[in-house]
């Protein structure tokens, strides 16, 4: 068990042992939860940026994700 310390300012600064145990460095996320017996769970999240791609852009995804003529010929031959 460690010991956490709260702030003036609602920051609790957690011990460094138990985020290296967590792969945790520099900043991160926690999902916050209050248990029925009135604990604080802490669950480290990963946020992850989603980008938006225009129509465009996909079509381009599409057409450099199809096999050429020669790739096709090479992949009927490893098949049979």
């Amino acid at each position: 068990m460690e010991l956490a310390k709260l702030s003036r300012k609602g920051q609790v600064h957690l011990p460094r042992r138990l985020l290296r145990q967590l792969g945790i460095q520099g900043e991160g996320y926690f999902l916050v939860e209050l248990s029925p017996d009135g604990a604080i769970l802490l669950r480290p999240v990963g946020i992850y940026p989603i980008e938006g791609y225009s129509q465009d852009r996909v079509r381009e995804f599409l057409q450099e994700d199809t096999l050429t003529d020669e790739e096709r010929a090479r992949l009927a031959r490893v098949l049979g």
